[in-house]
């Protein structure tokens, strides 16, 4: 019976024994040196057919070590290594007048078989590594945008809260041995004030909770809320005029938290840096939109320090806060005095929440 492919010179003899084990010999360095082993194990392979010895097992290791340098990035070698080796096959089938057509093309078969293979398992392993990479952006997105907003928390209740707690401890220090119950009143003050400090921080320090745990929370500050902040201001000897324009309605959480904190810091830097005794916060409902306006007569302090205008990060953490939420907040002076405006959206997307 005629035999297919080409036939052994020779059985296999010491020399191919050991070429049958130096090639999984290098499969053992394919994670430190892909492109070396891809290389070697099709060196052997050739060396093996110019050697005349049984076609068989001992390809295996080039098939390996060519998978592993396509799934290691080094495609170009890997090719030019599975080229080499089909090359030399050719010039022995030719050289040796062992050339048969139908083999020929059962190991192109087999060849086209296992590049498409890793190939596709090439495709897979890049998707899943970018779908990974991009799982962990987003996570780490999200996380820098929680640890910002938890940071924005902070600042304005405690940077509204020891405001007012500087001026008390100011004042009684002034009325103690002069006006002993005045002095009194603002300490109670001082009590009051840190007593709600401490539970607005607990409140934001629970979002950093692990997931599960009972982190008992209190309902987010908005706008009914206001009349707290005026209460808080006149304590610290700001009179706040309060007007309202339009019909209220129910806001977004989101947007009534917003608007809280943009008055908040906003009075919060005419008790630190404004001269005047007084204030107004003129809060309007429109269709679309909220609309806030905080405003002071000025002028600045002599010992307030720069006006919150310029870089501090009050109202930074102001536009931060209209920006989520697609609007935007604008300060500066309006005359001897500074003014602060916000818009912000009645209606917000999930994404803004």
């Amino acid at each position: 019976m005629q035999r297919h492919g080409p036939a052994p010179q020779h059985p296999l003899d010491p020399f191919g024994y050991t070429l049958l084990l130096l090639g999984p010999a290098f499969l053992l360095l394919r994670r430190s040196r892909p492109v070396a082993v891809c290389a070697g194990t099709a060196a052997v392979g050739a060396v093996y057919l110019w050697a005349g010895f049984p076609v068989g097992p001992a390809f295996l290791s080039c098939a390996v070590g060519f998978v592993n340098a396509v799934l290691s990035g080094h495609r170009r070698a890997a090719w030019l290594s599975v080229g080499g080796l089909y090359a030399a096959h050719l010039a022995v089938a030719l050289g040796t007048g062992r050339f048969h057509a139908a083999s020929e093309a059962g190991l192109l078969l087999w060849l086209l078989l296992l590049v498409l293979a890793t190939e596709v398992i090439r495709s897979r392993s890049e998707h899943r590594e970018q779908w990974r990479q991009a799982r962990a952006e987003r996570e780490q997105r999200i996380a820098d945008e929680q640890r910002i907003a938890v940071a924005r928390e902070l600042h304005d209740v405690l940077a509204h809260s020891i405001s007012l707690i500087n001026v008390q401890a100011g004042v009684a220090l002034e009325l103690l041995d002069g006006d002993p119950e005045q002095a009194r009143t603002a300490l109670t003050t001082i009590k009051q004030t840190s007593k709600d400090a401490l539970g607005e921080v607990r409140q934001v320090l629970g979002t950093l909770r692990t997931p599960g745990s009972a982190a008992p929370r209190a309902p987010e500050p908005g706008l009914d809320r206001l009349d707290e902040l005026v209460r808080q201001a006149g304590a610290a000897g700001l009179t706040v005029r309060l007007r309202t324009e339009g019909e209220p309605a129910p806001l977004p959480q989101g947007v009534g938290l917003a608007a809280f904190r943009i008055v908040q810091e906003a009075l919060t830097n005419v008790i630190r840096h404004s001269s005047a005794r007084t204030a107004e916060v003129v809060v309007t409902y429109r269709d679309t939109a909220l609309l806030l306006r905080i405003a002071d007569p000025g002028p600045l302090s002599a010992t307030g320090g720069p006006r919150a205008g310029g870089s501090g990060s009050g109202l930074a953490g102001m536009r931060e806060r209209a920006a989520a939420l697609g609007g935007s907040v604008s300060a500066g002076p309006e005359g001897p005095g500074f003014e602060v405006r916000a818009e912000l959206p009645r209606r917000v997307s999930r994404e803004g929440l």
